[in-house]
C-alpha cells in the first residue's frame, strides 16, 4: 500500500485506539490481517495493563504513542489489510487497499435463528442462542444449546425481570455509564444476564457490583473472569452495614429471602439509588410479629395468616419507600405458574418525601404491633 492509503487508515485506526482505552472493560482485541497476493500475515493487539502486539510469533509490549508507527511500517509492505476491532457486543472492520479505505460496523447481536429455544414456547429478551457462552458458563444452558430442564423457570424469571427493566431505564434517563448493585446477589444469575442485555443488546456502558455476605460470591468472581466480564466486581459484606461508595443508578434484588430483601431496599435507600427493583422471596419477619384482633377469625388459620403476612410485609415496604422520597409501583411480574413469589417492587427516586405515606406507615406499625425490618436497617445508616 502507498503512503496516501496508509495515512487514510491512520485516521480510522486512531479512533479505534481511543475507543480501546475508553472501553477497556469491554475490549477484546484488534486483529490485523496483512495480505500480499494469496498470503495472509496476522497480527493481534491486546490490552490489559499494557498494550501487547503479537506479530510473527513474537509478543511485545508497545507504548500507545509508538503503536501506529509499527503498524504503518508493516502496512507499507503489503497489498491490502483488514483491521478488526472487537469488544463485547460490537465489531468494527476497516478494509484497506490502494483503491479504497472504508470502515463498517457489524452488529454481533443481529437476528438469529430462534428455533434453538422453542422448548420454552416464548421469545426471550436475551435469547439463549445469542448468549450461549454466557448461559453455559453460569449453568443455565446445556452443551446442546437448550436450557436445562431444571433451569427453565429460573431463566424465565430472570428474563422477565430484565424485560421489565426497560421501563426503569427510561424513567431514570440516559447515563454515561449505568452503575448497578445486585444486593444479596447469590450466584449473580441476574447480574450476568442484565450485563449482557445492557452492553451487548442496548449498547450501554455499565458497571455491576454484586454484594453478598456468603462465600458464593467467589463463584461469581470466577465466572466473570472466565467470561472476560471486566465490568463486574463482587464484594463480601454485611448488607446491614454496607453502603456503596458511589451512588447507584439501580439496586436490584431477586428472591432475597425474608429480611434480606429489606436489607437490599435499605441499601438502595441509604445510597439514594436512582431506582430500586426487587422481587421478594419468603416473608417470615412480619409473620412472627403481627396481630390484628378484627382478623383473628381469619388469622387463626395458619396458611391464611402466612399469606396475609406476605401482603402486609410488601404493603409496609411501599409507604416506607414513599416516605423517604421514592415513587413506588408494585406489579405481578411473572405468572404464578413460574413462581408464587412474583411481586415486583419498583421504586424510582424523586427526592420528595411523602408525609402522608410516612404517617400511613406509622399507623400500620401501631395497628399491627410490628417493627418492620426495612426501617431497622435504614437506621443503621443515613437516609
Amino acid at each position: 500500500m502507498n503512503k496516501k492509503t496508509v495515512s487514510k487508515v491512520n485516521l480510522f485506526f486512531g479512533g479505534l485506539v481511543s475507543r480501546m482505552e475508553e472501553n477497556k472493560d469491554f475490549f477484546n482485541d484488534i486483529t490485523i490481517n496483512l495480505k500480499s497476493g494469496t498470503k495472509n500475515f496476522p497480527a493481534k493487539i491486546l490490552y490489559t495493563d499494557d498494550i501487547t502486539l503479537d506479530y510473527q510469533a513474537v509478543k511485545r509490549n508497545v507504548e500507545k504513542d509508538g503503536l501506529w508507527d509499527i503498524i504503518a511500517e508493516e502496512l507499507l509492505k503489503y497489498d491490502e489489510a483488514q483491521i478488526i476491532y472487537s469488544e463485547r457486543g460490537a465489531k468494527i472492520v476497516i478494509d484497506a487497499n490502494d483503491k479504497k479505505v472504508n470502515m463498517r460496523h457489524e452488529d454481533v447481536t443481529k437476528e438469529i435463528n430462534k428455533t434453538s429455544v422453542v422448548q420454552t414456547g416464548r421469545e426471550y429478551v436475551v435469547n439463549p442462542a445469542l448468549a450461549k457462552d454466557l448461559l453455559e458458563e453460569i449453568g443455565i444452558l446445556a452443551k446442546n444449546g437448550k436450557i436445562k430442564n431444571d433451569k427453565i423457570r429460573k431463566y424465565n424469571q430472570i428474563d422477565y425481570f430484565v424485560e421489565l427493566m426497560q421501563g426503569v431505564l427510561k424513567e431514570i434517563g440516559d447515563r454515561d455509564e449505568y452503575v448497578i448493585f445486585d444486593a444479596a446477589c447469590g450466584k449473580s444469575y441476574l447480574s450476568f444476564v442484565m450485563n449482557f442485555y445492557l452492553k451487548e443488546i442496548l449498547k450501554k456502558k455499565c458497571h455491576f457490583i454484586g454484594v453478598d455476605s456468603e462465600t458464593v460470591i467467589e463463584a461469581s468472581k470466577r465466572m466473570a473472569k472466565n467470561l472476560g466480564y471486566n465490568n463486574m466486581e463482587f464484594i463480601k459484606a454485611d448488607l446491614t452495614e454496607y453502603t456503596p461508595p458511589i451512588r447507584p443508578d439501580i439496586v436490584v434484588s431477586l428472591h432475597a429471602c425474608d429480611t434480606a430483601t429489606d436489607m437490599a431496599l435499605a441499601l438502595g435507600i441509604r445510597a439514594k439509588s436512582r431506582a430500586i427493583v426487587s422481587v421478594p422471596c419468603c416473608h417470615k419477619d412480619i409473620l412472627k410479629q403481627y396481630s390484628y384482633e378484627p382478623f383473628e377469625a381469619i388469622t387463626k388459620h395458619g396458611i391464611l395468616k402466612a399469606r396475609l403476612a406476605d401482603t402486609l410485609t410488601d404493603g409496609l415496604r411501599a409507604p416506607y419507600l414513599e416516605s423517604v422520597g421514592y415513587k413506588v409501583s408494585m406489579i405481578e411480574y411473572i405468572s404464578p405458574l413460574e413462581t408464587p413469589k412474583n411481586i415486583m417492587i419498583r421504586a424510582v427516586y424523586t427526592g420528595k418525601k411523602n408525609e402522608k405515606s410516612k404517617q400511613d406507615f406509622e399507623n400500620l406499625k401501631e395497628m399491627l404491633n410490628v417493627k418492620p425490618a426495612i426501617e431497622r436497617f435504614c437506621r443503621k445508616g443515613e437516609i
